[in-house]
């Protein structure tokens, strides 16, 4: 038996609470690479990107059959991805300081010709992201790529919402260094 090429999420929820293993193929196969995207953005480590996935998918499917009204199950996923992704680095032991505000506020200044250069090429923002340490990293990613809230942020990595503030002010004050010393941002 083979499926059609494109199944509804419904169909192939339903596939898989029957246990049909192509509904589960179908399914992997619908959303893995984009929830393997936003996972290597978080753990920047091809390998452990890897096993993240697996992962994700293991405890989806073992909960496959609590799922009824879904709506966006792409994102319902994406967040057990996002999950185990902040689990890993706190096994990691990576260090998501919580400063007080006066931090912020001393950092809060930065001009127009700091926006401008954040608008340039985004492959080469991607690769200044991609070598941010691993807690500025992640903050970046969970607010720009998967657009969740600072404050859901702070709540999910068990920092303050103005700890994440601040480490995604002073990430994007690393990526603009990093531009600026390009030849082509002088």
């Amino acid at each position: 038996m083979t499926l059609p090429q494109e199944h509804n999420d419904r169909e192939l929820i339903a596939l898989c609470q029957a246990n049909n293993e192509l509904g589960y193929a179908a399914l992997y196969k619908k959303y893995a690479v984009r929830i393997y995207n936003s996972i290597h953005r978080i753990v920047a480590h091809t390998g452990e990107a890897e096993d993240i996935l697996q992962e994700t998918f293991v405890a989806f499917f073992k909960e496959i059959n609590r799922l009824n009204n879904i709506l966006n199950l792409e994102a319902w996923i994406k967040r057990i991805a996002i999950n185990k992704s902040i689990s890993y680095l706190r096994k990691k032991k990576i260090e998501f300081t919580d400063l007080g505000f006066t931090e912020l506020e001393a950092e809060k200044d930065y001009d127009t010709e700091e926006n401008e250069i954040f608008e340039s090429k985004v492959g080469d923002v991607k690769k200044c992201i991609n070598e941010l340490p691993d807690g500025y990293r992640t903050i970046v990613t969970l607010y720009l790529f998967e657009q969740i809230p600072q404050e859901e942020i702070g709540n999910m990595l068990g920092i303050s919402h103005n700890t994440v503030r601040t480490q995604y002010h002073r990430a994007k004050k690393k990526i603009l260094s990093s531009l600026k010393d390009k030849s082509y941002y002088e």
